[in-house]
C-alpha cells in the first residue's frame, strides 16, 4: 500500500462510525479520491482545518489496490484557511460549490484546468471572507464567484450552450433581443419558442456571462451584482448545471430560498 501526497481542494465530507469521516478531495495529480479519516470528529485530531469544505490542503494517504476508499493519514493546510468564518448566507454559496464540484467530477480523473478553476475560486472567497459584510444578504464577492465558477465548469465540462445564437435554429441573436431559456432546453432561445415555463435572459446577462468567460475572477466588476441579469445568469447556469449531471443540487435549493427572503426583505438565517 504506497504512501501518496497530493495538492488537494477539500470537496465534502461525512461522519463515519464513531469518530471519523469519509472526505471526497479532488487532487491536482489524481483527480477526484474519497478517503477515510480517522479520529477527525474527536475534540483533540491532527488533522485540524485541513478537510474543512473548500479547504486547499496537502494530503498524505495511502491507497491498497482496487480500494474504494483511500486512508488519509495527515492533512497540512497548502492555503488560505479562513473559510469556516464565513456567514450563513456566505457559506451557502460555498456549500453549493463544493457540492457542485463534486458531483461533476468523475473520480480519479486529473483535469489541471478545473483544479486551477477550483483553487482561483476559493482564494477570492477567502478575500471576500476576510472583509466586513455590512448585511445579512448574499455578500457580492459569493454571488460572483459562484456564478464565475458555475460558468467555467460548464465550458470545461463541455455542456455550455453557445450564448450567441438560437439553440433551435441555429439563428444568431440581434443586438439587444430578448432571449430566454427553459429547463426543457439546453440553450438559449428567441420569443417564438417562448413558452409558460421561459426565463427572459436580458442582453446585460449575455454580456456579463462573455465577461466570465474573457477574464479573470479577481478582475471582475462588482456592479454587476446584485442585478436582476445577474441572477438570471445564475439561474439559468443552475438549471443547466443540474440538467447535465441530472441531480438536484440540495445547494440550489437552499440558495433560490435565500433569494426569496431577499426579495421580500427578510432576515437569511
Amino acid at each position: 500500500m504506497p504512501a501518496r501526497d497530493s495538492e488537494a481542494v477539500v470537496l465534502r465530507s461525512y461522519p463515519f462510525r464513531e469518530a471519523d469521516l469519509i472526505v471526497s478531495f479532488f487532487t491536482r495529480d489524481r483527480g477526484k479520491l474519497r478517503g477515510v479519516a480517522r479520529g477527525v470528529r474527536r475534540p483533540k485530531n491532527k488533522f485540524g482545518v485541513a478537510l474543512e469544505r473548500l479547504a486547499v490542503s496537502r494530503l498524505h494517504y495511502r491507497q491498497r489496490e482496487q480500494a474504494e476508499l483511500v486512508t488519509i493519514e495527515r492533512a497540512e493546510l497548502a492555503g488560505p484557511s479562513n473559510l469556516w468564518k464565513a456567514s450563513y448566507s456566505a457559506s451557502v454559496v460555498l456549500d453549493l460549490i463544493a457540492e457542485t464540484a463534486d458531483q461533476v467530477l468523475p473520480p480519479e480523473e486529473p483535469h489541471d484546468a478545473y483544479f486551477r478553476l477550483l483553487r482561483l475560486v476559493v482564494e477570492e472567497c477567502c478575500r471576500g471572507v476576510a472583509m466586513p459584510e455590512a448585511t445579512d444578504a448574499i455578500p457580492v464577492w459569493a454571488h460572483r464567484s459562484l456564478a464565475y465558477f458555475l460558468i467555467w465548469a460548464a465550458r470545461l465540462g463541455g455542456w455550455l450552450p453557445p450564448l450567441d445564437r438560437c439553440e433551435a435554429t441555429q439563428r444568431p441573436f440581434e443586438e439587444g433581443e430578448p432571449v430566454y431559456f427553459s429547463p426543457h432546453r439546453e440553450g438559449l432561445f428567441g420569443s417564438d419558442l417562448r413558452d409558460g415555463e421561459s426565463w427572459l435572459f436580458p442582453p446585460e446577462a449575455r454580456a456579463l456571462a462573455n465577461a466570465m468567460l474573457s477574464k479573470r475572477l479577481d478582475s471582475l466588476e462588482d456592479d454587476a451584482w446584485p442585478t436582476p441579469a445577474a441572477f438570471e445568469l445564475q439561474r439559468f447556469l443552475l438549471q443547466r448545471t443540474q440538467a447535465q449531471i441530472e441531480v438536484r443540487l440540495r445547494g440550489a435549493d437552499a440558495l433560490r430560498a435565500m433569494w426569496r427572503d431577499e426579495a421580500l426583505g427578510r432576515p437569511s438565517n
